[in-house]
């Protein structure tokens, strides 16, 4: 235990901080969380239909209730966790909360706050009449910082969550302060329990406050998250794999160090002039080029490329020619935008070719480039999010000479061997969550569900395939990961939702399923809703490598619709790269001439 820790215990303990149960406060967390979701849990390869009609009677067979032996205002003084090992805890505070002011549900819940040694900061609700012997945790978005428990990003439409079944929790990993900036990174002690120890010593905790206030452990326990909070579900997944019985892991971050330092600051350097400041595409560039590609590659009908990875559309073929001027009616790229684009479709490379991250942008994504690499509004390529995560890595969270630089840029980033070698070096077996070797989850029991948005610009899809090849490879083939994991892409789909596909669906559902119940998810039904919650269009997800094809001719807005096949494209897909998803990646972290010192360590 670091020996600051007694100092920020005493103040924590004297002066607690409350933490808002008002919805996500950062802007993107709060889109994602505003999207609805709806998944069906179904075995076979049967119609959607089917499908959901599964998932419906899953859904509604709720387990007994479990009532509390504990009042609410009891729990902090018969609930111990100072000695918990490997997560001593401060419960600060134990609130009843009614059902029409819980941000989770609209069920009444004890709020339990507290902290975790040295200053991981979390908020655990109790259903008081509804808890059905199952623990929900769900991650957090960007470097987090901030304790946000709402409804879960991946379950909308499902009735255990709605009806309070689940105990629900959620932590800021570790320090305080949202965005893409963190100083509290260069405390080695706080990066690392943001790394990867954050969730796990919330599940002890939660786990032990639960046993406590309903007399039993629960009986399961889930993990969901999106972005980050996908990197926290993989790397409980390797690490930890007896903390969770099922797992969600929506886009998830886990090649961080890449993605972060290199991948993002790639795409925010592609796309800013000659003049260092200006962006060369800007946001009226985005609905002529994605045009281009959907009449290229079949995607007019929807609005959506199914099968992004087989279109080869070369942005070439729209450039300006020689004395033409790009206008509405007669779009053309310049040389300038056509390098850009280019270098966005071909991913993050050194001068040899080699890509520094195994993933690039797909086609068919032009539209969800909108403030993520092209400005939203205006022309200062700086105002982008990954302009913004690529300055952010390399000021906070990365460092390939252990002294962060707060002046540093993403113009500043150099893409070539050597320095990905450095930066790879110091932080991969500490932020990453890159090891195939699940083999532990498996023995378990445990089951994972991997998510993305095929049309995802903040995390593009393809790194999180190579991922999951990775693991088929590992572990045996296609059919044996399946049999535990499985990964969906729901064509059109931006970051953690939204975009032009169909982005509803409920994950959670699917998983306790596949749980406790063996039924192995074949197909997603996505939605897209309108604003008072009707369905507009329904579209089913195919496990990888299937795509969903329009066989019958029927309405393209109706899942009835669509088949399976087998994309080509997906299943020959290989990316080569200067990293490597290998077995073994671990850390261990020990308090050395007066400093914390994290090193890699064999994996056990």
């Amino acid at each position: 235990m670091s020996p600051h820790f007694l100092e920020r215990w005493s103040l924590e303990r004297r002066s607690p901080r409350r933490r808002s149960r008002s919805t996500i406060s950062t802007s993107v967390l709060a889109f994602v969380l505003a999207i609805g979701l709806s998944l069906s849990a179904s075995g076979g390869q049967g119609s959607a239909q089917a499908a959901t009609a599964t998932t419906a009677t899953t859904a509604t067979a709720a387990s007994a209730t479990v009532q509390p032996v504990l009042s609410c205002a009891s729990v902090a003084g018969n609930i111990n966790l100072l000695a918990l090992s490997g997560a001593n805890t401060s419960i600060t505070s134990a609130t009843s909360v009614a059902a029409a002011s819980n941000p989770v549900g609209s069920w009444a819940a004890c709020e339990v706050q507290g902290i975790i040694a040295p200053e991981t900061h979390f908020t655990l609700y109790l259903p008081t009449s509804t808890y059905a012997g199952e623990y929900l945790q769900e991650g957090c978005g960007g470097y987090c910082g901030n304790v946000n428990v709402n409804t879960p990003t991946a379950a909308v439409g499902c009735a255990q969550s709605t009806a309070g079944n689940f105990a629900v929790a959620a932590d800021d990993e570790g320090h305080e302060g949202g965005g893409f900036t963190a100083p509290a990174f260069q405390d080695p002690e706080l990066k690392a329990v943001f790394g990867y120890t954050s969730e796990h010593q919330l599940a002890l905790v939660s786990k032990a406050i639960i046993k406590g206030f309903y007399g039993s452990a629960p009986a399961q326990s889930y993990f969901d998250g999106c972005s980050d909070g996908g990197r926290e579900a993989l790397i409980e997944a390797q690490r930890y794999p007896t903390d969770f019985n099922g797992i969600i892991a929506g886009s998830p971050a886990s090649i961080q160090t890449e993605l972060n330092a290199f991948e993002e600051a790639w795409n925010a350097q592609a796309n800013t002039a000659a003049d260092g400041v200006s962006a060369v595409l800007t946001n009226a560039d985005l609905t002529p080029l994605h045009n281009a590609v959907l009449a290229a590659c079949g995607g007019t009908a929807t609005g959506y490329l199914a099968d992004p990875l087989a279109c080869t559309w070369q942005p070439s073929s729209i450039a300006c020619k020689a004395g033409q001027t790009s206008t509405a009616a007669d779009y053309c790229l310049t040389p300038a935008q056509v390098t850009t684009v280019n270098k966005l479709y071909n991913g993050v490379r050194d001068a040899d070719g080699k890509l520094l991250y195994p993933g690039y942008e797909t086609r068919g994504s032009e539209l969800n480039w909108s403030g993520w690499i092209v400005p939203r509004s205006g022309t200062v390529e700086a105002t982008t999010t990954d302009a913004g995560i690529g300055t952010g890595a390399w000021q906070s969270l990365v460092s390939p000479t252990g002294t962060f630089d707060g002046t540093a840029s993403y113009m500043d980033v150099k893409f070539t061997a050597a320095e990905f070698a450095k930066v790879t070096k110091a932080n991969d077996g500490e932020l990453d969550a890159t090891d195939p070797d699940l083999t532990a989850f498996k023995a378990a029991g445990g089951k994972l569900i991997l998510w993305a948005g095929y049309a995802d610009p903040a995390i593009n899809p393809v790194g999180t395939i190579s991922y999951y090849q990775a693991v088929q490879k590992y572990m045996g083939g296609a059919t044996a990961t399946a049999d535990f994991a499985r990964l969906f892409l729901l064509p059109g789909v931006a970051h953690c939702g939204g975009g032009q596909g169909p982005s509803s669906f409920d994950a959670l559902t699917a998983i306790t399923s596949w749980v406790t119940a063996d039924q192995a998810p074949s197909s997603l039904l996505a939605s897209t809703l309108d604003p008072t919650g009707a369905t507009t269009a329904s579209l089913p997800i195919y496990a990888y490598p299937n795509i969903a094809v329009d066989t019958t001719g029927g309405p393209v807005t109706e899942a009835s619709s669509y088949t399976p096949k087998v994309s080509t494209a997906e299943k020959n897909l290989q990316v080569t790269w200067l990293g490597s998803f290998h077995p073994g990646y671990e850390t261990v972290s020990s308090w050395i001439n007066g400093q914390w010192v994290t090193r890699p360590a064999t994996k056990h």
